[in-house]
């Protein structure tokens, strides 16, 4: 088999390492072979965050002796080639969280016909909805043909909505505006499809880089499209709260500098631009916070129970979804070494906006 590595301190090296195939398992799991799945500037977040938010701990990686090397994981579908698992059939679908590997070894637990959840017990205190895969033979209404946008859309929209649900929960920071750092992306264009659709929601501002702009308006969800370069032309005096995708250090001062005391919150989010990223930017303070989607979904499963949370979020990705299928290009690779020859230029934010990249195995 295969794994796609990453080196965990400098994130523009990587390899693919070739590792024996796995053929036999223990009792109680199940193999499964990764079919395809998303790459998106959202993985490189998970490297850059892999030692605050433990996202390395998920696949640890084979041949690393030295310690020095991760895999960044993705989002995709894989099928149950093996099972020592009561209940769970050969030739079994799911989607869920994989490492961009060709085999994964699982050990479920809390099965249900709908979903189940990967035992192994170094994942076991790492953030649970990680850990959780459905299972589409149990799927109601499961459709394939919108397979391609589950694994690039889904995984982002979900945090969009928690975005928006935590702006609205708190009253928009008593904001007259909110401004979407890096607006160009897709979960940044998935907030956006939320405050449009919102009537109780500020205005908002899209700030892009001066090449992505064009996109940015032909989407049409926000009320301003406004470039880096054109920073002085936001409203400073009206009060604003930040949604920071970007992760620029230089940016959000700059921004920050501009509105002054009309500042009234800032929610740090992505590392679009990851390589001007600051630890500062990750601290909190009594007018920010690093927004980390998995914990505000524990809290409104707890609020809403599991299935209220769900019937809110898979509502509004499925709808969001299909919004983006008006200007979304899917571009489909094959193999890892495929991944590996793209991955400089997601790296360096050189992957247009409107792409969508899946790798098949």
């Amino acid at each position: 088999m295969s794994e796609f590595q990453v080196k965990q301190q400098q994130l523009t090296q990587e390899r693919v390492v070739t590792t024996p195939v796995i053929d036999s398992i223990d009792e109680g799991q199940i193999l499964l072979k990764v079919e395809r799945f998303s790459f998106t500037a959202n993985n490189i977040t998970y490297g850059m965050m892999g030692d605050k938010l433990g996202y390395w701990q998920f696949f640890p990686p084979a041949d690393n002796q030295d310690k020095q090397w991760g895999i960044i994981p993705v989002w995709g579908f894989a099928q149950v080639t093996q099972s020592k698992s009561t209940g769970i059939e050969v030739g079994e679908r799911l989607f869920g969280y994989f490492p961009p590997a060709e085999q994964l070894v699982m050990t479920p637990k809390n099965v249900s016909p709908q979903r189940l959840v990967d035992g192994a017990a170094h994942r076991a205190m790492l953030p649970p909805g990680y850990n959780s895969y459905s299972r589409l033979s149990g799927e109601e209404g499961y459709n394939p043909e919108y397979d391609k946008e589950r694994m690039l859309l889904f995984p982002l929209h979900i945090t969009s909505f928690c975005l928006w649900d935590r702006l609205q929960d708190n009253n928009w920071f008593d904001a007259k505006q909110v401004v979407v750092i890096s607006a160009s992306s897709k979960t940044s264009l998935g907030l956006g499809y939320a405050l449009h659709a919102d009537d109780s929601a500020p205005q908002s501002i899209g700030l892009t880089s001066s090449s992505n702009k064009p996109f940015v308006q032909k989407v049409g969800v926000y009320d301003h499209v406004v470039t880096y370069s054109q920073m002085s032309d936001i409203d400073a005096s009206k009060p604003t709260v930040i949604v920071d995708m970007s992760g620029s250090a230089d940016i959000l001062t700059k921004l920050a500098s501009h509105l002054g005391d009309n500042l009234t919150y800032c929610i740090n989010v992505g590392l679009t631009h990851w390589d001007e990223f600051s630890a500062d930017n990750a601290t909190e303070s009594d007018k920010s916070e690093f927004f980390f989607a998995p914990g505000h979904i524990q809290k409104r499963m707890k609020d809403w129970g599991p299935q209220g949370f769900e019937q809110r979020t898979t509502g509004f990705m499925a709808e969001t979804a299909m919004k983006c299928r008006s200007w979304l290009k899917v571009k489909e690779l094959n193999g890892l070494e495929a991944l590996a020859q793209v991955y400089g230029q997601v790296c360096a934010g050189q992957i247009p906006p409107e792409q969508g990249l899946i790798i098949k195995l």
